[in-house]
């Protein structure tokens, strides 16, 4: 089955998007600003766009999901000649110019922008350690830490054995870029401000949140001076930052890392990211993260309708790889409409593409975080105010930039977090220790029914 009868009629050429994130999402606006004659189908497995820089707040239980995504449909809706489809792409047909996907469905194409992203990188562990230690890498993946962080503190309410509690209060971090120094972070304002006030058995001192690095300075994109203020930061918050401290195994029970065994039932996995496999469905030359090698024009070698972008892609620029940042991703997406738009109307090639780089930003907890922009290296509430500026302009929507903001402020004024539901069934283990009563006395006068 095909859906190509839907626009054929038009005898415009086809382009065809696989991925509705940053790349390609601003890839099809672009196209729709740019009005060239063409048909333009957008490809996604979810029908919204996350921003995955705020996925963080989301497993911390300061934001929900619903204010850091947008309905793709809704961003595209007046452009005329978009059609966006929910589907599964299994593949693509390079020869024969389709893309394959699930259900036996396909479409073709006269020019093709694949921007899939990555998932995560386990480094050869991911069928043992996938399980065990969830990334953040979607809405699903973000209420699944949340949810382990807020039962684990039920659990350790009712619990009576010391080194379970402790277990259960052992939060680990594993890898130390912007998203594990900012979840790290928030999960330390979550758990000493918010939480621990409003539970009556457990005693702050067994909470431990640590950041794992097996590098010797978190923030490696960061200037040296930044990233030691940003350590100082976490350190005052409450965060054990262990530098120099590779990861050597993870269990249901805990990790070894540095040689040393971390006993904890929440581990967090931000250490590194794979490509999709968009490069094997195109028979791609692939670099050992899995990106495809490009062009200069992010076009793939030998197929110029086909292009590729964003994590899921290596372009040949001087220097190492580019970043896996939104801002690549973004200007990859409206450098390839631009390529699109100038081939389809007969103009002179662009020039190859070449990435700006806008600076670096990273918070580090409540109002304090880290700039590294041009010569400019800032920290503290004045960088705080830059991070949440942009953040906010970057967000899609109206709607989620006033919701956003305002649940900020909530949170910045009162240290909030409203979002703390459990969205699953959970039965709590009893506890470990047979010789003490199964539930404190204060929690059982609250639990008795005839009380």
């Amino acid at each position: 089955m095909n859906v190509e009868a839907r626009t054929s009629e038009t005898g415009h050429p086809r382009v065809v998007i696989v991925g509705a994130g940053f790349g390609g999402l601003q890839a099809a606006l672009a196209i729709g600003k740019q009005q060239p004659e063409v048909d333009l189908t957008v490809i996604d497995r979810t029908n919204h766009h996350l921003f995955q820089p705020l996925l963080y707040q989301v497993a911390t239980a300061a934001l929900s999901p619903a204010d850091i995504s947008t309905p793709i449909r809704h961003v595209l809706r007046k452009q005329k000649r978009t059609e966006v489809i929910m589907a599964e792409v299994t593949g693509i047909d390079i020869e024969s110019k389709r893309v394959m996907m699930a259900d036996n469905l396909s479409i073709p194409y006269n020019y093709l922008i694949i921007a899939t992203g990555a998932h995560e990188n386990y480094f050869g562990h991911q069928k043992s350690w996938g399980p065990l230690a969830p990334g953040l890498k979607s809405i699903e993946d973000a209420q699944a830490i949340r949810n382990k962080i807020l039962v684990a503190f039920e659990q350790a309410e009712i619990e009576t054995d010391p080194e379970q509690q402790k277990k259960l209060l052992t939060f680990v971090v594993v890898g130390s870029g912007p998203t594990g120094v900012e979840m790290a972070g928030s999960m330390a304002e979550l758990a000493y401000q918010t939480l621990t006030p409003e539970y009556r058995h457990i005693d702050p001192g067994m909470i431990h949140i640590i950041l794992i690095e097996a590098l010797p300075k978190i923030l490696n994109a960061f200037p040296e001076k930044l990233a030691r203020r940003a350590k100082k930061k976490l350190e005052r918050l409450g965060v054990d930052v262990r530098t120099n401290t590779p990861l050597e195994e993870i269990t249901k029970d805990g990790v070894v890392a540095g040689g040393q065994w971390i006993a904890s039932t929440t581990i967090i996995w931000t250490a590194g990211v794979q490509a999709s496999p968009a490069g094997q469905w195109l028979g791609a030359e692939t670099d050992r993260a899995g990106r495809a090698k490009v062009m200069p024009d992010l076009s793939l070698p030998d197929y110029p309708e086909v292009f590729v972008l964003g994590d899921t892609a290596n372009p040949s620029q001087d220097g190492p790889p580019l970043p896996g940042v939104a801002q690549v991703a973004m200007q990859q997406g409206r450098y390839v409409a631009s390529v699109i738009k100038q081939r389809i109307s007969g103009e002179p090639a662009p020039e190859p593409f070449h990435y700006h780089d806008k600076g670096n930003l990273a918070t580090v907890g409540r109002a304090y975080a880290i700039a590294s922009i041009g010569p400019i290296r800032i920290s503290g509430f004045i960088a705080w105010i830059i991070w949440l500026t942009v953040h906010i302009v970057y967000l899609i929507g109206y709607e989620n930039r006033t919701i956003v903001l305002l649940q900020w402020a909530w949170s910045y004024l009162l240290l909030k977090r409203r979002v703390r539901i459990i969205t699953r069934s959970v039965r709590l283990s009893p506890p470990s220790d047979p010789n003490h009563k199964s539930i404190p006395e204060k929690a059982k006068i609250a639990t008795n029914p005839k009380q």
